[in-house]
């Protein structure tokens, strides 16, 4: 009886073993939003690794964090790493490739909980309404990895913390926007109201 149980278990595990094997060795998480925002302040939220604080879905899981700073102070070369508690865990970022208001490349590496690399990118497209924001992320499964997506869905998992984040971009920027025009009206208004004084004095 013991040897059947063990050969089914056996048998199970083998089974299990197959299927995880023939789950996707590779992931991508991509989404997309339209803000009502300048190009160049809705890039700058990205391509500066300071910004990221306002608008990422992560650095509110841990507020005390450790962060560093390193490299150039924006655009290629900017490097960012973070460990915190296990729910935002340990790694470290770093700009590959930048276009001004069109495209921002990250190289994300992840150390904790498990060591991983994920290309990341963002992309700025014209909009009607402003730009539209695209951020995808590429990542390989191993093993463990494809044994964790059969229970977690990791499209939907990083879908909705992307979406969170893009949401949060959106509202700074669309403020950010506003006020750019609000500052730029009340100085046109001063500009014409100074010629107007100015004509009137003149002889």
């Amino acid at each position: 009886m013991l040897k059947k149980i063990l050969i089914g278990v056996a048998v199970v595990i083998v089974a299990l073993c197959g299927v995880i094997a023939m789950q996707p060795a590779t992931y991508t998480v991509q989404r997309s939003a339209t803000f009502k925002a300048a190009p160049d302040i809705t890039f700058a939220l990205v391509n500066d690794f300071h910004n990221w604080g306002g608008w990422s879905p992560w650095d509110k899981l841990d507020p005390n964090q450790k962060t560093t700073f390193e490299g150039a102070a924006t655009g290629v070369g900017a490097k960012y790493s973070w460990s915190g508690n296990d729910q935002v865990g340990e790694g470290r970022m770093e700009i590959e490739e930048s276009k001004t208001n069109e495209l921002v490349r990250i190289k994300l590496e992840f150390i904790r909980p498990f060591p991983s690399t994920s290309p990341t990118t963002f992309t700025f497209s014209p909009a009607a309404e402003g730009v539209t924001v695209t951020w995808k992320m590429d990542g390989t499964n191993d093993f463990m990895g494809k044994a964790f997506g059969l229970f977690v869905d990791m499209d939907a998992m990083l879908g909705a913390d992307f979406d969170k984040g893009l949401a949060a971009m959106g509202k700074i920027a669309e403020a950010e926007t506003r006020k750019r025009a609000e500052a730029e009206a009340a100085a046109k208004l001063a500009a014409e109201k100074a010629a107007a004084e100015a004509a009137a004095a003149a002889p």
